[in-house]
Order: C-alpha cells, then structure tokens, then sequence
C-alpha cells in the first residue's frame, strides 16, 4: 500500500499539515466577515474581531466561540489518575461499559416487580428505586425485589426522609438471602441535603451520617450517601449551581461522616455523586470532566493521596427538559443526553423513559430507555474509547471555564456556612431563581428553541395516557425548596386551554393569516406565524390570498374569526401594511398582528403586535388566548 504524502520514510516524520498553505486567525476573521455580510449582518460593528458576532454564553457568563485552537487547549491529565477530569479508572469503561441503571417509582409493588424483572432480563444492569412518599412505599421493597438476584444488580435506593425504614428493609431482605456481608453491594442514598433541596425541611445531616456510619464496617462494598446535585438543575439552575451545590454537599457529608468515627478515606469512598444529563452534550460533557477534577481537589486539600480521590459518578438525564407534548422527541433528547453522560464518563447512567413527564412510563417506554444505552454502548462502541473527548480543544476550555465557575459557586456556598445554610436561608434558592428567570426569558422569546413545542408543534397531537406518577412530598418551607420545573411548561399550559376550548366550543382559537401580495413573497412569514401561533394551541387559517389590502379584509370578513395576522416580505410592506391594517380594522379585527419587526408606521395604522425572531412569542400568545376567550 503506498504511503500518504504528507509521511515520510516508515511513516513518520512529517505533520500531517505538511505542504498545506499556513491559515492565519485573521485569513478566517476576513472570510468570516464575508460570509456575515451576505447574510445580512455588518461585521464592522464587531470591530476586529467580527466572530465575535457568532459567539454565545451560557448561563454561567461562559463565553462560546465559533472556533477554537491549540491556544485554548489544556492539559487535563490521564485517565485513572488525578485530577481524574479524564475519567476515575485507567481504562475508562471497559470492558463493560458503564452500568446501566433504571429508575422505578412504581408505587404498586407488583407492577413494580413486573417492570423490574422485564428491565434485568433485557440489559439493565443495576436498580434505583424511589422510595416512600412518591414512590414504592417502604413495605413494598420486599415484593417489588422478588425476582432480583441482589449480588448480580446493584440496588440504589432514593428514600428521602424514609432512609431508615428503606435501607433497614434492603439489608434484611439481604441477610435473609444468606448473602455474606461483604458482598452487598449497591448504594443506600441517604441524602438529607437533596431531601432538603426538594422539601425546604431542615437537613438533619448529623443524624443520618451516623446511621450511615453504623452501616460501614459490616458492609465494606455499600455506598452509603449520595451527593444529589440534580434538584438545582431540575429548578432551573446553571450547570456551575450544579457543580457548586454537589461540591457543597459532598463536603458536608465528609464532615459529617468523619464526624460519626469513619476516617476520611472510607468516608470519600463511600460518597456517590449524582448530576443531571442535559440535551446540550458538550455542556454535559465538560460538566462531568470538572465535577471530577473539583472533587479531587476538594479531597486533595482534606489531604486524601491520589488513590482516594476519585467519585463515584451517577447521571441521570434531564427531567426539565423534558415535554408532555409530543413526548416521542424526548427519544432524542434522551439520546443525546445519555451520549453526553458517556462520553462524560459517569460511571452509571439512569434514562428516563421518554413519557415520564406524563405519568409512570409504560413497557414500552422502559424498553426504549434500557435499549438507548445498550445501543450507545453495544452497536455505537461508545465505551471502547477512553475519553473520547479528551484533547478537543473546545470540550477542554469549556472544562476548565466550568470548573471555575463552579469552584466560585462552591466557594459563596461554603462561605454562607455550607450547604445545608445555603439551603435554609433561601441563598441557594435565590441563586437559582436568579438564573431561573433568564431562562424562562429565553424559552419564552424562542432563543432556547424547545422542538415539538414552541417549535415546530404537532397541534392535534394528544399526548398518549399514562396512570398518575405518585405525588411529591409537599414542600416544608416553599420559599426555600427547590421546586421542580419543566422548560416546556408554561407553552404545554396554553395548549391545554386550548384543549379545553376544542372541547367545550369544538373549535380551537383561531387566527386568520392575511397573506399579501404573491406566494413567493408572503410564504416564509406566513410559515413563521403558523408555527409560532400552534406553539400555543392557536389554528391558523387563511393564507390563500394573492392580492393587496382590500382582497385580505374581503377573505378575513368571510373567516368568523377575530384576530388577523398579516404576512408578506417586507417590499409588499411597504406599500400594503398600513392600508391592510386599516382596511382589517375596518372588516372588525379586534386584534391585527404583522410577521416581521416592529414598524413605528404600521403600528401607528392599527398594528397592535409584531411576529419575529426573538419576539416573546410567550407572552404574544397568552395574550392571544385572552383576546380570543380562551379560559384558564
């Protein structure tokens, strides 16, 4: 076989960009600023650096840049060895993979056992079982854990304030097995912070460390509390929160574990972490790399040698971003978010099924949550490479911008006394909120695009029927829980009213398109209003006339609706919009849109909205749904 060019003797020698003309940053800042003015955009006013136009931020301040290089490379290491950004054992995930870990939550204990043998039998490999109030309850354990072989699947269990009872009942259900101790395996989840995350109860992290250390020296394999990070996700906060809020409560149960008689090691060793999985997998990605470089320098300043400095990782994919409406897109989100947590390198990953935003998932929702990770790990051989993304320029800056954003965000928590007073006095709450509220901005202009509801929504999708999940325990003190929040769900909350119109009226609200001029001129924004105006259950109807402002009144009167979108480019505007917004107003549009940017000439002739990129398209369809009788 010949050898390439661009080798040498024997194959070496020579880089592989040898005899290529040499780029320079500035060669690809003009060819950039090319491409920005025929779309449109002046690059002039970036000044000399027109990428800067292309650039984004995440909601901790980080900057993303459309191209990276060798200079924002980092070295972060080796697998197996400290600062562990990549990856906790030198041979990452093999030869196995991660272990895939399924919820379950069912509080029918035969269900549950159902689902729970159906799940090993088909490639799960280890159970987290909600339990108490708003899951199994606690005597339901022995039945739903019938058919399990214990010393082959791990069981982690997720009790709240019923840590007690749970883990009393798992390790009886143990020793009744005849199982040696040294052989329980899995993870009790005593996690008296995340209980008071969730609840705003106060966090009794003494008390239960001493139970958890009572339970250390006969079961040397239990993990015995998990660092649950997810309830600041799931309520809305930053992936830096996140970071800070897992550190916060990591070191809290070392002190409190030493403080119960375990020496520092087995009390590091002892410790799970649990983060969340998001859709944005490069964000996934680097959130894990840093959680595990924090954690070894938190242990390394405890004084821990490298051996000891390593986490247990468990994620669990997003149940924010998560939809009701058109639940088959969560397949997808799923995907990419388990692909994430992958690459990220968790140690155990949890799916959740693509209807658990509807109630508890069905078989076959089960089925295709277990089988995206076997698919990821069996068919895509994800688990064969060793920090896939390792050496990625991008995935290593935006490693180390998180690590020190969640290093501060750890720091303003310990400083505020821990977790447990952040906690307490609404410090962490406030924070997330903060965040919270940015968030719920972008989601309701559309920047944070959620597909299958604010874009591109199937209007008369009915979501498929699933019995009730059990209840959450009601919140304590709710000015400091964290309560759980869904991105869709203010979008998800105007199309229900807009269900119940369809039911009790038989019709949906709807909004007449007065499309003027040609269809090549008014196709695209009529497109565009459709789309955005489904996104909140709202038909639209019309869009069929050619002509100018008298032939859309003509067809607007004959629509028995009330409210008129006009839709056009904006040549067609420019002579039309102001006499269609009269002539609308005149045939008895109580409401006259316009799809495009705000005019001050149109609005002055009776425009009263204006459709575009960027525009709250929440708050233009809530107001829709009043203008158009819609009841809460």
């Amino acid at each position: 076989m010949d050898k390439p060019e661009s080798q040498g003797p024997g194959g070496e020698g020579r880089p592989l960009g040898d005899g290529f003309p040499a780029a320079s940053r500035e060669q690809w800042r003009t060819l950039v600023a090319g491409v920005l003015k025929k779309s449109g955009i002046d690059p002039d006013g970036a000044g000399s650096e027109p990428e800067a136009l292309l650039a984004s931020a995440t909601y901790d301040g980080i900057a993303i840049s459309p191209l990276y290089t060798a200079e924002d490379g980092l070295d972060s290491g080796f697998p197996g060895l400290a600062p562990f950004t990549r990856g906790g054992r030198p041979q990452g995930p093999l030869p196995d993979g991660w272990e895939i870990r399924q919820l379950h939550a069912d509080p029918d204990p035969p269900a549950a056992r159902k689902a729970i043998l159906a799940d090993l039998e088909n490639g799960v490999g280890a159970l987290w079982l909600r339990v108490g109030e708003g899951g199994l309850p606690v005597s339901g354990i022995r039945e739903a854990l019938t058919d399990v072989y214990l010393d082959f699947a791990p069981v982690a269990l997720d009790a709240g304030a019923e840590y007690r009872e749970a883990a009393g009942e798992l390790l009886a259900l143990w020793a009744e097995r005849d199982a040696p101790d040294s052989a329980v395996a899995g993870a009790l989840g005593i996690d008296p912070l995340g209980t008071a995350a969730r609840t705003g109860a106060p966090a009794e992290t003494e008390a239960a460390a001493e139970y958890a250390a009572g339970r250390a020296a006969r079961h040397p394999r239990l993990r015995l509390m998990t660092a649950d990070a997810s309830p600041v996700h799931d309520a809305g906060g930053s992936e830096a929160q996140e970071l800070g809020a897992a550190m916060a409560a990591g070191v809290a149960y070392l002190r409190a574990l030493t403080g119960a008689g375990l020496d520092l090691a087995e009390a590091a060793g002892r410790l799970e972490f649990r983060l969340a999985a998001s859709a944005d997998q490069f964000l996934t990605i680097a959130k894990l790399r840093a959680a595990r470089a924090m954690w070894a320098r938190v242990t390394e300043v405890c004084g821990l040698g490298g051996e000891h400095r390593s986490m247990r990782l468990h994620a669990v994919t997003s149940a924010a971003m998560m939809t009701r409406r058109d639940p088959y897109v969560n397949m997808l989100r799923t995907t990419l978010a388990c692909f994430g947590a992958g690459v990220g390198g968790a140690d155990a990953v949890t799916v959740r099924p693509f209807d658990a935003a509807l109630g508890l998932p069905d078989d076959f929702a089960r089925r295709i949550a277990r089988n995206t990770q076997s698919l990821l790990i069996e068919e895509s051989n994800l688990a064969r490479v060793i920090d896939p993304a390792g050496g990625s320029f991008f995935v290593e800056r935006l490693t180390a911008d998180l690590y020190d954003r969640g290093w501060a965000f750890f720091q303003e928590l310990e400083a505020a006394g821990g977790m447990a007073a952040a906690l307490s006095s609404g410090l962490l709450r406030e924070r997330v909120d903060e965040v919270w509220e940015r968030r719920r901005g972008a989601i309701a202009h559309r920047t944070d695009p959620i597909t299958g509801v604010s874009e591109f929504p199937e209007a008369d999708a009915v979501p498929p029927a699933r019995r009730p999940a059990p209840a959450a325990p009601p919140a304590a003190d709710p000015a400091t829980a964290l309560p759980a929040r869904r991105y869709a769900q203010e979008y998800e909350e105007l199309r229900d009213r807009s269900d119940a119109h369809l039911e009790a009226t038989g019709a949906r609200p709807r909004v007449f398109l007065a499309t003027l001029g040609p269809v090549a001129a008014h196709t695209a924004r009529a497109s565009f209003a459709a789309n955005l105006l489904r996104a909140g259950g709202i038909e639209p109807v019309g869009g069929e006339s050619t002509g100018g402002a008298e032939e859309a009144a003509r067809a607007f009167a004959g629509s028995g609706t009330g409210v008129a979108c006009l839709c056009s480019g904006d040549a067609v505007y420019a002579e039309e919009a102001a006499r269609a917004a009269a002539a609308l107003k005149k045939a008895g549009a109580s409401r006259v849109l316009l799809a495009g940017r705000p005019v001050e000439e149109y609005a002055a002739a009776g425009v009263d909205a204006f459709l575009h990129t960027g525009s709250d398209a929440l708050g233009l369809l809530a107001g829709l749904h009043d203008a158009l009788g819609v009841g809460r």
